[in-house]
């Protein structure tokens, strides 16, 4: 049992930092008032005040004036450089991400089969349900937005913290220096966008219906079909001197798209 006011504010702020690294308190979002987390937590406003304040000494908060505190991304870059420079540097890193990913992702997808709550299934089915929207009226910025949030609710789904912060590092470091557009592969040719789409939907079902090696499986195909279908557009544009030549510049939309909204 903990006792005296600095263990209070000790295990408050510990509560509060499982929250912040198993995605209960999201990037940018606002922390409960100091009434309602001292009411969670059964401890005094100035017990809650205290423990946000050593948060906030530590950059995982930030207070706004009339506004509230705030969870800032600083447990979320922590490989944003220098990886973020290198792959910006050296295009051919492509593979390796994206064999990094088969395995992440498919790992994620296999956990939020078994461990999803009601409220990850109910936000997984809306990012879906979002996507065929934006797919069915041919908004490719609206789909490749809904696409990368559903991965990040595939990998909250997962509830593991390790999952969870590999996954938003990862893409973030690469949207920090990667072109998106809003188009990608889907641009290229209609019938990889509704590939995408059948893929996206049967990872989603698995996931919801609990299957959690069917949602693995389902995962890891989508990955390695990208892969493919970069592949292919890399070798159209390039023609059968490819192999001699450079690797593509990394700002190609068809690029972005495979590692970011895929």
């Amino acid at each position: 049992m903990v006792t005296g006011t600095q263990g209070l504010v000790e295990s408050v702020m510990r509560r509060i930092e499982i929250g912040l690294l198993d995605g209960t308190f999201a990037v940018n979002a606002r922390l409960p008032s100091e009434r309602v987390l001292a009411e969670q937590y059964k401890v005094s406003r100035n017990t809650v005040r205290e423990a946000v304040q050593r948060l906030g000494a530590r950059g995982l908060v930030r207070s706004r004036q009339g506004a509230g505190v705030f969870v800032t991304d600083q447990l979320r870059t922590g490989l944003a450089s220098p990886w973020g420079q290198l792959v910006a540097d050296h295009p051919a890193l492509r593979d390796d991400i994206l064999e990094f990913r088969r395995v992440l992702e498919g790992a994620t997808a296999f956990f939020a089969a078994q461990r999803c709550t009601a409220e990850d299934k109910a936000r997984i089915a809306a990012l879906r349900d979002e996507l065929e929207a934006a797919r069915a009226t041919d908004n490719q910025p609206a789909e490749a937005s809904a696409d990368a949030k559903l991965h990040e609710a595939i990998a909250l789904a997962s509830h593991n913290t390790m999952f969870l912060h590999l996954h938003t590092s990862v893409i973030s470091m690469l949207r920090e220096h990667i072109t998106i557009n809003g188009t990608g592969l889907r641009a290229l040719d209609d019938a990889v966008s509704h590939q995408l789409l059948l893929q996206h939907r049967g990872v989603c079902d698995a996931i919801l219906a609990g299957r959690s090696e069917e949602a693995r499986t389902a995962m890891q195909t989508h990955i390695d079909y990208v892969r493919t279908s970069l592949d292919d557009c890399r070798e159209a544009e390039s023609g059968p001197t490819s192999a001699k030549g450079p690797p593509r510049s990394m700002t190609h939309p068809s690029f972005s798209d495979g590692i970011n909204s895929t």
